[in-house]
């Protein structure tokens, strides 16, 4: 029997035989020089509406609050991310279980308090929570540490300071209910948590590799966290800015005026927005409608609880751990701020 060569790949690549079986290409669109003519011209035509737009008084005051945003930010978010690489490249991983307490309801509170010496960013310290596991650290300390650790830090400390000058009482604010949150989260997985919530953990590596150079392990470490924090800072600085021009004063009124509405709205907007802690404290000074306890909540749940670390729980430690955490976490986040800084502020 002849066989017959049907040539799948030129029919799926849109190409005919001509003489010889030698492949001819699709002939062009009919309308290409259209097409053509339309990619040259509407992009010009657009940068030219935009470029007008950027004269208007809205869009001035928008491109003001982002920039001042972002270039506020900025240096925070670079050394936040040069310790963090620095500490994951240099610092083994068995300090933490050497310095913890053998007891589980004391090492929760210690391991809370390490953040404040250990700076990471939100992404790191999902990774680092689940090396702690896998070496034999108690969930609930190293749940602790991945709550605290990007919240409690004196780079974020310092750039609270910085976005609110003459306002330290906020600074004390943010780290004390940040601390409380992290160690009651500690504390209830201990009480509630069961282990069938989460995966078979398989242990990531964030320390230094036998082998490998530590300043390449710096570098790496460093280029990664800082320029997928940097595209953060930027979405939220856009964000707070269009927040802050686009949004009628009427409906931010709205929430504004009832005290648990403002709270429960940037609550979260925190959650949305997903800006990295070393930023979040510039964002919130920005929202200058909305209450103190307000902001201060924006600043406690944004490191705890955001989208993307919510998906990072759910690819470390399972869907059903990430679900039960997050929403715990910002139940517990939202209350602890209310409380504390209603008292504080």
């Amino acid at each position: 029997m002849q066989e017959t060569d049907i040539r799948p790949s030129a029919v799926a690549a849109g190409e005919a035989t001509g003489a010889g079986d030698r492949p001819v290409r699709a002939a062009l669109p009919r309308h290409w020089p259209l097409l053509l003519l339309g990619a040259a011209v509407v992009p010009g035509v657009l940068l030219v509406f935009v470029g007008r737009s950027l004269d208007e008084p809205a869009m001035q005051a928008w491109r003001t609050v982002c920039l001042a945003v972002t270039v506020q930010a900025l240096p925070f978010l670079l050394l936040g991310t040069a310790l963090s690489g620095a500490i994951n490249a240099f610092v083994p991983a068995r300090v933490f279980s050497r310095l913890l307490p053998k007891r589980a309801a004391l090492a929760v509170p210690v391991a809370g308090m390490a953040g404040v010496v250990l700076p990471g960013c939100e992404c790191a310290s999902v990774p680092v929570a689940n090396s702690l596991i896998g070496r034999g650290v108690t969930p609930a300390a190293a749940f602790a540490f991945l709550l605290s650790a990007p919240a409690v830090n004196p780079v974020v400390l310092t750039a609270t300071a910085v976005a609110f000058p003459g306002d330290p009482e906020i600074v004390f604010a943010r780290l004390l209910a940040s601390l409380v949150t992290a160690a009651v989260m500690g504390w209830l997985w201990l009480w509630l948590g069961r282990e069938e919530w989460l995966k078979p953990t398989v242990v990531r590596h964030t320390g230094h590799v036998p082998g490998r150079s530590r300043f390449t392990e710096f570098r790496r470490g460093f280029q990664h966290d800082f320029l997928h924090a940097g595209g953060f800072l930027v979405v939220g600085a856009m964000a707070a800015a269009t927040f802050n021009v686009a949004v009628p004063r009427t409906l931010l009124d709205a929430f504004a005026g009832s005290p648990w509405l403002s709270v429960l709205f940037l609550a979260g907007l925190a959650i949305v927005l997903a800006v990295c802690s070393e930023a979040d404290a510039f964002v919130a000074a920005s929202l200058t409608g909305f209450s103190p306890v307000a902001r201060l909540a924006f600043m406690v749940v944004g490191p705890m609880v955001d989208l993307k670390l919510i998906a990072l729980q759910a690819g470390t430690f399972g869907r059903a751990f990430a679900v039960r955490f997050s929403a715990a976490t910002a139940v517990v986040a939202v209350v602890c701020s209310a409380v504390i800084g209603g008292v504080l502020l």
